[in-house]
This record gives C-alpha cells, structure tokens and sequence, in this order.
C-alpha cells in the first residue's frame, strides 16, 4: 500500500483534518462513492478518545512516544488545564508556526523547511521543528530563501489563509511576532484535547 493510499485509509477513520491530501474535492467525491460500511463501530468512551488522541496525533505528524512526551509534559503545569497547556504546546511548536503563516503547504513540508534551514526564529537559524516559539519571539524566513521553493506560491496560498490571533504577521517581510498564547478555545468543534488528555489517564 502507498504512502498516499495509506494516509487515504486514516483520513476515513479519523476525518478529513488530519492531512492536507485528504482535503481536497477529489477525496471528498470518492468517499461519496464509498459504499457504507456494515456494522458500527464501539461509541464507549475509550474508543472516542483513542480516536481523538489519534487524530490529533496524525494531524500534528507526531510518532506515539513524541506525541506522550507532550501530554505528560502537559500536566506539569500549574494555573491551566493539561489540555489548554497540550494545545499550547502543540501550536507554539515552530514548524506549526510556519504552517499556520502559510509559509508552507502542510505540516511535513513546514518540518522539511526548518529542518533546511529556511527559519529563523529572533533572526536566528533554528533547524529544530519542535522548538516552542515564545511570547514576543519572531518567525521569519531566511532572506536568501524568501523567493525558493515551496515560498515561490505563497501570495496564493495566504489568499485562502486566516492567520491565527496569537501571531501578529508583517506578510511582506514574510515574518510574524507571537504577541499570546494560542486559545484551546479555536480548536473547538475540530479536535477533543480534553478527552485526549483523558485517554491517558486511564
């Protein structure tokens, strides 16, 4: 099976969201095609949060172990939920950032781009994709990267883009301030954090 086969066979589990290939006219006709499956899937509690946990797992491109590490990192933290402090973590991570500017098509391709060397966080080369952007720290593409590659189609793409509140962003320098924290709030109606977080207390 493909990688794009198998990434098809996720998007039908878990919704559409996950990947950015399954979000597209062309999916969304073949799965009006699909003949129903038969039976029913368990609605107990712990198969809606597995599937949650997995969906926002698969959406963020995290292995089992890295996406845990987040969780139990989430519960540390004093004066916030661990789901509000999760989400925070997860959309502060840099090559979310990039992904969120639109300086790049998806999630992998924004990893791609830091790990290259493309970043810059506080004019500063960053080639770590996990590294937590901070409250007042700026993301910006490298000068010499501005025109290249995947920035080539930029202008389109941030045509179709809503830019999150939390990121204050300069589109013609191609460079964006964090000025607060990201709100769990926006992730309502897409993602359960509260029943990931859940999953893991069992």
């Amino acid at each position: 099976m493909s990688r794009v086969q198998t990434k098809y066979k996720v998007c039908r589990r878990l919704g559409p969201g996950v990947y950015d290939k399954c979000q597209t006219e062309a999916f969304a006709v073949r799965e009006q095609r699909r003949k129903p499956t038969r039976g029913r899937r368990s609605n107990s509690d712990y198969n809606t949060q597995l599937l949650e946990k997995q969906k926002v797992r698969f959406t963020y491109g995290m292995t089992e172990r890295q996406f845990h590490n987040y969780v139990k990192e989430s519960s540390k933290v004093s004066g916030m939920t661990p789901a509000e402090r999760l989400y925070q973590m997860l959309e502060s991570r840099l090559d979310n950032v990039v992904y969120r500017l639109g300086l790049a098509p998806t999630r992998a391709a924004a990893r791609q781009m830091v790990s290259h060397g493309h970043v810059l966080v506080n004019d500063k080369r960053v080639k770590v994709p996990s590294h937590q952007v901070r409250i007042d720290e700026t993301v910006s593409v490298r000068p010499g990267s501005s025109d290249k590659g995947m920035l080539v189609e930029f202008e389109e793409r941030f045509q179709k883009l809503t830019v999150p509140a939390w990121l204050q962003f300069d589109v013609k320098k191609k460079a964006a301030k964090k000025t607060a924290q990201p709100d769990v709030a926006e992730a309502h109606g897409l993602y359960d954090f509260t029943g990931v977080i859940a999953f893991y207390s069992r």
